[in-house]
């Protein structure tokens, strides 16, 4: 019956869709469409299948017609629908899941026939008076997908989330779309809170980002491995996830960076010089330090402050080579990682590895305790720059939430930049936004507040 209204209503109205032969459909006997209702998981797949968008959305459209092939029917294509996606919208939009479904049949239909709202602001509103003429028309409750979408805030009242002037004023769902495609994100004290875990109310708030549409890419000083155990905690993990070994990602401050499908496109590694004057430092001085080395941990001593590298920051267990020699041999290293207390880094180690790295390597700190050293020109910012020109995505359309030192270039690059209140003062005197502390769930705060 939607499909019958919907063509009477090309036959009588001026508009014209961009294939003749729908236009004409007076010339088919018959006219067919399919439409599968499904779960996220389904249609998650399917979006990454045809589009190359790995989340869930409320509803596909794909088209079946072929103009060459002159068939007596015409195959409209397959109209999918996400029920989980379609139930949550119903609950947010205070109508019922039977109505949320029928609104996105209609707008899956217009898709089929040749309307697209985010072609243009006129397309948009072209679509959404069709949407709520066919509604109207079937005597089905709703005025359409565009409508509602924009209307949800208003109704009930989603203080959350920051509704400009403009945006109430346009109604349209060009403008709920989230502000972001990217979100690039640090992990200790930032993602991570106090207690090295992801709050549950991050986690949500992650879900619900993705669910959207933005790829949420992780941006650290962990290795990959860390990554995908914390997050796997909250079942962020993996396919469908935020990280995994198959996605982008930048890891160890930016000298590991991985593009699609996980592939590595970036590699940096520290002096050798510097990797054994260190080393000969950390036995001499009896400081513990860690080598890394893609996905491993190295280390010359056995110490509970190694150890907690891995027990509370995830971290692969690293692993005791018994000499500086074997340590070198073991494979190409990334940067080393000096662990002290907050005094000894700041008054001894820091003034000292400055001065003897000049014009050699550089010196960062993610945390008051730790001190890295990394090869020179490199910084976490510089591989998040690296992995935008790989997958083509302008920093205009990135949002970055960061709160350490090494976090600077990455959050004055993207187009807003997000320090957490707990964060070093480099990182809030360059940031455009100081947002809650990661103990008060600053990153969910953070996309509730600026990403839609």
């Amino acid at each position: 019956m939607a499909m019958k209204v919907a063509f009477d209503g090309l036959k009588d109205s001026e508009y014209k869709t961009r294939d003749p032969a729908i236009d004409d459909v007076g010339c088919f006997e018959n006219v067919e469409l399919s439409v599968l209702l499904c779960n996220d998981e389904f249609i998650c797949k399917l979006n990454k299948d045809w589009r190359g968008e790995e989340h869930a959305t409320d509803v596909l459209s794909m088209s079946q017609h072929i103009p060459e092939l002159k068939l007596p029917i015409l195959m409209m294509g397959d109209i999918v629908i996400s029920v989980e996606t379609a139930a949550r919208q119903a609950a947010e939009r205070g109508h019922t899941l039977l109505d949320e479904i029928r609104i996105l049949v209609v707008h899956g239909l217009l898709h089929l026939l040749g309307f697209d709202h985010e072609l243009s602001d006129e397309a948009e509103a072209e679509m959404e008076k069709e949407e709520e003429l066919l509604l109207k028309s079937l005597g089905w409750k709703g005025k359409g997908l565009i409508q509602s979408a924009y209307t949800a805030d208003e109704d009930n009242d989603i203080s959350h989330i920051d509704v400009s002037t403009d945006r109430k004023k346009e109604g349209s769902l060009r403008f709920y779309r989230p502000k972001f495609s990217h979100i690039f994100c640090d992990v200790d004290g930032t993602l991570l809170n106090s207690k090295s875990r992801i709050s549950e109310a991050t986690a949500e708030a992650l879900r619900e980002v993705i669910s959207r549409g933005v790829r949420v890419v992780i941006a650290t000083g962990k290795t990959r491995p860390a990554v995908i155990s914390l997050l796997k905690m909250v079942d962020l993990a993996g396919d469908g996830g935020i990280v995994s070994d198959s996605s982008p990602g930048v890891f160890v401050q930016g000298l590991l960076v991985y593009g699609r499908q996980g592939r590595e496109i970036c590699r940096r590694n520290l002096d050798p010089d510097v990797c054994r004057e260190a080393f000969l430092y950390s036995v001499e001085h009896k400081v513990p330090l860690i080598a890394f080395s893609q996905d491993r941990c190295l280390t010359l001593v056995d110490h509970p402050l190694v150890d907690s590298l891995h027990t509370v920051y995830q971290e692969p267990k690293a692993e005791i080579m018994p000499s500086v020699e074997h340590l070198l041999a073991s494979g190409d290293i990334q940067k080393v990682l000096f662990l002290d207390t907050v005094e000894g880094v700041k008054t001894t180690l820091r003034p000292y590895w400055s001065e003897v790295t000049t014009n050699r390597a550089s010196v960062v700190q993610a945390q008051d305790d730790m001190l890295e050293i990394v090869p020179l020109g490199t910084s976490k910012g510089s591989g998040v720059k690296m992995l935008l020109d790989h997958l083509g995505v302008s920093a205009k359309e990135v949002m970055a939430i960061g709160d350490g030192e090494n976090d600077v270039e990455m959050l004055e690059l993207a187009s807003l930049g997000v320090a957490l209140s707990n964060g070093s003062d480099k990182a809030k005197a360059v940031a455009d936004i100081i947002g809650t502390s990661n103990d008060e769930d600053g990153v969910a705060d953070a996309i509730y507040r600026y990403a839609f």
